[in-house]
């Protein structure tokens, strides 16, 4: 059995010839408090530890920034599509968390790692992004426990909030993780 830390995730993704190249190109745009975050980096823990020699397609590589001087939608799909015209065949979503509280209902953001917390689950909330000398930062708010542990369970701003369960019970069915990664256990509120 595979036991992954921070330091072998981060190796995992310097080493990964596409996710740098993602990541560079995210870099490039200079966002303030930018990540990459969600499925881009608890696909790769998943596929490593379920033995996978191919990679699982990710449906959106979910770059986000926080800025509260440039709130609006136009912004990000502008940023999208500088994205795109770098590296058009990456399925590029652009989200400024400065205003994602708006659209989800809940009090404001205080930075993207704060946003990055109160994601649905555990496993997901997680990001990375790069430093000024190409090298991979890892945040897990939530602690990488859940996502190496190959656990789905709701972030704890999920438990807290009661009225946030349908949302988080929906989302897991929709995605059925467990179809593409079997060892996966996932928890219902």
């Amino acid at each position: 059995m595979i036991v992954l830390n921070e330091t072998d995730i981060i190796t995992l993704i310097e080493e990964d010839e596409w996710m740098m190249e993602i990541l560079k190109t995210a870099h490039s745009l200079n966002l303030p408090d930018w990540w990459i975050c969600a499925g881009f980096v608890r696909t790769k823990i998943w596929d490593v530890l379920h033995g996978f020699s191919v990679r699982t397609p990710i449906p959106d590589i979910d770059v986000i920034y926080f800025n509260t001087t440039k709130v609006n939608v136009l912004e990000e799909k502008q940023l999208e599509e500088k994205l795109k015209f770098r590296l058009p065949n990456i399925p590029w979503s652009v989200k400024n968390e400065a205003r994602m509280h708006l659209r989800n209902h809940v009090e404001p953001y205080s930075s993207s790692v704060d946003a990055i917390s109160k994601f649905p689950e555990t496993a997901t909330a997680l990001g990375v992004k790069l430093d000024e000398r190409d090298k991979v930062i890892l945040t897990a708010p939530c602690g990488i426990s859940d996502a190496v542990n190959l656990k789905v369970k709701p972030t704890p701003y999920f438990l807290k909030n009661a009225d946030l369960a349908p949302i988080y019970n929906e989302r897991i069915l929709k995605k059925n993780w467990q179809a593409t990664w079997n060892k996966v256990s996932v928890h219902q509120i």
